[in-house]
């Protein structure tokens, strides 16, 4: 599952490396070299004039320093290097490396969206200590945005509620997802989504997991819950199909678990479904 590496720690200051791992990115893509997904070195982000006043910490994987950035303007890139989306490397590159490129994305997109004060306007700087971009004028206090989202997957006897989004790059069967409201619980953020998509009640709901998802900065909370009432009635602004999946059906196909959706779906899966 995408998820950041258990060596990996966190650093809000930088660090002098000369060989630092460089999460590079113009459009949400990342620097790769193309034939073995490696990140560039010191000599090419020298090639390419990266400004270095962008380069915001990352941490350490293992004694390894990394740090992150971003292009304003695509810059012409040297031979065999390209730019990559973050779910083309799913399987493709070190799940590792992946994990930690997530992350970074995250970072760079914060950093590059908080150069000036949402509440004034004026330049901003690092707070010292912290992961936080501090104005220089009103002293309003910017950290990287989280936007948390309820996940959940609805169990009526043996069956599973899975739902078609109209939104999803994917268009797979999943469970139900949706992100919270100013205010609102998570579990509030269940009822509520569930009855809006598809017109049901559901009881007995019980956490399953969390991940960090940089697409482009959701933190999905899963939960399973088990049906009260209702008859499924889709929102077709939102989803184009939802029904049960039970023993003697067609299940959507098995996927790579990079998503805690799909990590979700198998364990409910029935043998050989």
């Amino acid at each position: 599952m995408l998820q950041t590496p258990a060596s990996f720690t966190p650093l809000f200051s930088p660090r002098s490396d000369p060989a630092p791992l460089s999460f590079l990115f113009h459009g949400g893509r990342l620097l790769v070299r193309e034939s073995d997904l490696s990140l560039p070195d010191g000599g090419v982000l020298n090639n390419l004039d990266v400004d270095r006043t962008r380069l915001q910490p990352l941490g350490l994987y293992g004694e390894r320093y990394c740090e992150t950035g971003w292009f304003d303007s695509e810059p012409s890139l040297p031979p065999g290097f390209a730019w990559r989306g973050l779910r083309s490397l799913f399987a493709e590159m070190d799940e590792e490396l992946v994990g930690l490129a997530a992350r970074a994305a995250q970072v760079a997109e914060w950093a590059r969206t908080h150069r000036f004060c949402g509440a004034c306007g004026n330049g901003t700087v690092i707070a010292a200590g912290e992961r936080c971009f501090k104005c220089s004028a009103c002293g309003h206090m910017a950290y990287p945005r989280i936007s948390p989202a309820m996940m959940v997957l609805i169990r009526k006897g043996d069956s599973v509620l899975l739902a078609m989004h109209l939104a999803s790059p994917t268009k797979r069967f999943v469970p139900l997802a949706g992100f919270l409201e100013a205010g609102e619980s998570v579990e509030e953020a269940i009822h509520r989504e569930v009855f809006e998509e598809v017109g049901l009640r559901v009881q007995n709901l019980q956490y399953f997991a969390s991940q960090s998802w940089p697409f482009p900065h959701s933190l999905m909370l899963a939960f399973t819950a088990d049906y009260l009432d209702g008859e499924i009635r889709v929102d077709a602004t939102e989803i184009a199909e939802a029904r049960w999946f039970g023993p003697d059906d067609e299940w959507p196909e098995r996927v790579p678990h990079m998503s805690v959706s799909s990590v979700l779906v198998d364990s409910h899966r029935p043998p050989n479904r």
